[in-house]
């Protein structure tokens, strides 16, 4: 059952990393889950922005927070942020998996990469 466009409270996450990342040998800052089909991609703030790059390739366009302790919305359509329903388990990357992350894929100078 949707309760908002662009969540399916079914969704299931891809994983416990940004998809596209792991795949390429990259690296995120902080992660965020599709709310409508459970892809993990990556925060603007990290170099490939892959959470974005999803929504602009498939117009899913509602997103949370795949961080620990992280419990907010943005739809990227309007702009906005919101307090969305629970989806299913895990809410969050596992609390040992470092931000940035993933563990030895970060480079020492990171802070000088990221997108501000």
């Amino acid at each position: 059952m949707t309760t908002r466009a662009g969540i399916d409270e079914q969704s299931v996450p891809s994983g416990t990393g940004c998809v596209e990342c792991l795949a390429d040998g990259g690296w995120w800052v902080h992660l965020r889950r599709c709310a409508q089909c459970g892809h993990i991609g990556c925060c603007d703030t990290s170099p490939s922005q892959h959470a974005t790059a999803h929504w602009h390739e498939t117009g899913h366009q509602v997103i949370t927070s795949f961080e620990p302790r992280e419990d907010w919305f943005w739809d990227f359509a309007d702009g906005k942020g919101f307090l969305g329903p629970r989806l299913p388990d895990p809410q969050s990357h596992p609390e040992d998996q470092p931000a940035p992350g993933p563990a030895g894929a970060v480079p020492a100078n990171w802070q000088d990469l990221i997108h501000r």
